[in-house]
Formats: C-alpha cells, structure tokens, sequence
C-alpha cells in the first residue's frame, strides 16, 4: 500500500514525497482512512511507529478543504514540551504546500511571544496542558471553534497527573468535533477517559501489546551501581557508537553523567525538566545535528525525542516503571529500522528488572559485558541514584579497594570525591523539599480532608531530611527507598506526577 492510495489530496501527497516517505506504517495505513471520514478513534501502537503522522495529516487535509476562518479549529493536546515541538515540526513539513498555520504552545519559555501569535490566529494549536490552562484563564486563547481534538501520548499525560487539567480545557471545547486519542498503552483509565470523551470511537491496535517495536535488540548486562559510569566509558570507547541516548531515572544522576562524560572528552548534553526550554531546545538540535555524540535524557524527554539514526538506547538505571522501559528503548528502531537497547542492572534493580520481563512477556539472559574488568576500581565520583548502592559498594568491593583517604594515592582526588558527594546530598536534599512543596498545594487544591492529613504525617513519617531539625540530623548522600526500591530522588524528579507516581507511593494505603 502507498500513500496515494489513502485519498489524501495532491498537496498533501506532494509533502509526504518531499519528506521522504512513500509507503504508510501499518498505524497510519489504517486510522488515516477513518480519521479523514471524521470519525473519533483510538489508536495503540507501539513508540516509533508514526503515530503522529497518522492524525496530522487527515487533519490537515480536513482543515485546507473547508473554509479558512481567524479562529483556532483544531487542537492537540501532549505531555512534555519536546512532543509539542515534534508535533509542531510535523504540521510544518506536511503543510508546507498549505496555507494552515499552527502554533507549540507550552512552559519555560516567554508567554508574550505566544499571546502576540495566538492574537493573530493560528488554525491549529499544539499544547501542553498546564500553559494553555493559563492562556484560558488569561482569555488570550479560544477554543469555542475546534472542530478537532487530538490526545496524544495520552497515557503518558494520565501519569504524569494531568487527567483534570485536560478534562478542564476539554469542557472549553464544543461537543461536536472529532476527537483522536492515540497511545501506546490502552489502560483501564484511558478507556474511561475515552468514553466521557468521545462518540463510539474506532479502535485500532498495532503490534502485540506492550511490547517494543520488533527492530530492537536488547540486552540487559549486570553491574554494581558505582561501577556503572566506568562500563558506560569502556562501552562508549570500545564500539563506534555514532548516536547514543542514555536514560537517568534522575534529574541530577542525568547532569552528574553527563559531566562525567564531558571530563573524559566525549561530547553530550543532558535534558530534563530543570533545563530551560532553550537550552533543552539547543541540546536536543545539538544532538540531531551529530554535534553531541549522547544525550543524556530523564524520563520526562523520553516521549518528546524523535531523533533519526540512533543506534542505542542505554538505560543507565533500570526504569522505576515498566511501561517506562518500552517508551524509553522506543527512541532506536523507529519506522522499521534497526537499533539497540542496553540495560544496566545493579544487584538492587533486578527486582525491576523482572518486571519488564513481565510486562512485555520476554525473558532476558542478565550477562556480564565482555570485555570489562569487573575488579577494577570504581571510577571518581561514581555517578548513584540509590541508597542501596552505598551497601552494594560495601558488600561487593573489597575493603583494600575502596576509595578512602587513607588508601588514595592522590589528595586532591580524594577530596574532589569528597566534594561531588556533598554537592550530590545538597542537591538531593534541595530537590526533595522543593517537590514536596509542589506536591503539597495540588494536594491542598485535589485532594480531600483525609488525604491533606494523610499526606502531612506521611510526610513527618518518611522525611529523609530530618524536616523539623534538618541542620541537627545527618544528610543522606542518596535518597532511602521504599518497600518497591523507588528513591525519593526518582519520585521527586517530576512534581506533576501526582496520582501515579509521589502520592501513590507516600501514602500506605490505597487510595
């Protein structure tokens, strides 16, 4: 089957052949057809499949045959900043031959510039939920013209606790329209979602279910968590590896690798949510335009990063979700192609690692990496995001291994050591209170009576800080876990993951 054969219109034919594609993915091969009957549906698919695509272009072939009007009539709602930006990307490579205007409308970046467009008129916008909320209230935004509505990553949205803001922006919407939700996971929630939400929608699944995209290698290689830095190094040096992407379960493990990797003289940058938008944007080109060798990226980026030619992914720690697992490998082997995903997995991660292995229904061998000398000493401020690897480092290295003073050869290393820990516990115990505060007043504005107090004890309970007296009481170079092995440090590294993540874990009970 090719594209001509979908009933897309000349123009639009005429901009998927000067972006280089010729044949549909078996996503867009069968929602194109419905979506352009305007009909709701549901599309699963596996990451990398061309989801994207497979609504922007019946949506623009909609939007160029009716009448133009200075009115937004269509609108795509996505989880992360760099989703919205690709999204964007796509709108202006298809609708190059088109006169349809669109606009990326998300945080981090000058709200100014986005009032100045939007008061001109855009045809389509493309949104996180939180900034077009705050263009709602401004009224700098309409939405009583759309005539189409698209959720995408939508389960990546749930989890990261938007489901009430996108209920709010949807009740600005009119009840007629089309309306396209597309994942890559159908949980019990979305199916929910979907049925407040739209009209009898199509459902259309892709692949077997939650498992990763068939091009993919994997490999899952043991290590002690201080030893990891060093096997990313000799992996990095020992094969040309030309695009790399390398997953931290944290925000400050993300920057810590990356600056190892700059000292060794291996070009990268880290994203996260801490970075601004611009220098997210420019560390993301950077790496499209080969400048950077790796990208060290959060789970946060991990939905938004559409990069051509990566050929690996490296899961520096073991997701604390297993459906993260499937997102993160689904950034190598896109549209076809070919790629590979390693995993590292300290002694404590292979209870998750078990859980990915579950949830895809795959058993993997858990080898150690050829080539790499397992004695060799942890290399200087090791990179660690958990606080059994302190315990990992005590029960596996031997004692006349382990860096101390006393046995160092070099002061100066000793105490840069030294230093990076104490810079890695103030972060952590700075980035820990921030995010409780931030978690605290969605729980003051959602939450119930019960679940305010619940949360507070919790919190006195569970405070790794020592909240009362936290100048009196010793500060944890990382983090403790919970019973699930998930450190505070992880579920502190998106505030807004409030009903799946944080608050699932603080409380004891089921909520």
């Amino acid at each position: 089957m090719s594209f001509s054969t979908l009933g897309l219109s000349d123009q639009l034919m005429q901009a998927v052949h000067a972006s280089g594609y010729t044949t549909p993915t078996e996503i867009q091969s069968r929602a194109i057809p419905i979506a352009l009957n305007g009909k709701d549906l549901i599309g699963r698919a596996q990451t990398g499949t061309g989801k994207t695509a497979a609504f922007v272009l019946p949506m623009l072939y909609h939007l160029s045959s009716t009448p133009r009007t200075n009115r937004t009539r269509a609108l795509i709602l996505t989880p992360t900043r760099e989703l919205a930006q690709q999204v964007e990307d796509s709108i202006t490579a298809f609708g190059r031959f088109l006169q349809v205007t669109s606009l990326s409308v998300y945080g981090g970046v000058n709200m100014n510039n986005q009032i100045k467009r939007l008061s001109r008129g855009v045809d389509i916008i493309i949104a996180t939920p939180g900034r077009l909320l705050d263009h709602l209230q401004r009224k700098t935004a309409d939405l009583s013209a759309v005539e189409i509505l698209v959720l995408d990553e939508a389960d990546r949205m749930l989890d990261m606790g938007f489901i009430h803001d996108v209920r709010k922006i949807i009740s600005k919407i009119p009840v007629n329209r089309q309306t396209m939700l597309f994942s890559a996971t159908i949980s019990e929630e979305i199916r929910k979602l979907a049925a407040t939400i739209q009209k009898s929608p199509e459902l259309i699944e892709v692949g077997e279910r939650r498992s990763p995209a068939e091009g993919i290698t994997q490999h899952f290689y043991s290590i002690p968590q201080n030893k990891k830095i060093s096997l990313l190094l000799h992996l990095l040096e020992a094969k040309s590896l030309d695009s790399v992407l390398v997953f931290s379960r944290t925000k400050h493990g993300a920057d810590a690798i990356a600056r190892r990797l700059a000292h060794k003289g291996i070009s990268s940058a880290a994203i996260h949510s801490n970075r601004s938008q611009a220098q997210r944007q420019r560390a993301l080109d950077g790496f499209k335009r080969h400048h950077h060798k790796v990208l060290v990226a959060t789970d946060i980026a991990a939905r938004g990063i559409d990069v051509e030619g990566i050929s690996h992914v490296i899961n520096f720690d073991v997701p604390a979700y297993a459906e993260d697992y499937v997102h993160r490998i689904g950034r190598t082997g896109r549209a076809d192609a070919t790629g590979d995903a390693i995993t590292f997995v300290s002694p404590a991660e292979q209870l998750s690692m078990k859980k990915i292995e579950r949830f895809i229904s795959k058993r993997f061998a858990l080898e150690r990496f050829p080539g790499f000398d397992y004695s060799q000493e942890p290399a200087a401020g090791s990179v660690g995001t958990e606080r059994s690897h302190r315990s990992e480092h005590r029960n596996e290295t031997p004692h006349s291994h382990r860096p101390n003073r006393s046995h160092s050869q070099n002061g100066n290393s000793a105490r840069g050591d030294n230093n990076f820990q104490q810079r890695t516990e103030q972060e952590g115990r700075n980035k820990y209170h921030k995010t409780k505060k931030k978690v605290a007043i969605r729980v003051n504005r959602t939450g119930h009576g019960n679940e305010r107090r619940d949360f507070s004890n919790a919190l006195v309970r569970n405070d790794p800080f020592g909240q009362n007296s936290p100048k009196k009481k010793k500060i944890h170079s990382h983090p403790p876990t919970d019973a699930q092995g998930s450190d505070w440090g992880s579920l502190a590294d998106d505030s807004k993951d409030f009903e799946k993540g944080f608050l699932k874990k603080l409380f004891t009970r089921d909520r």
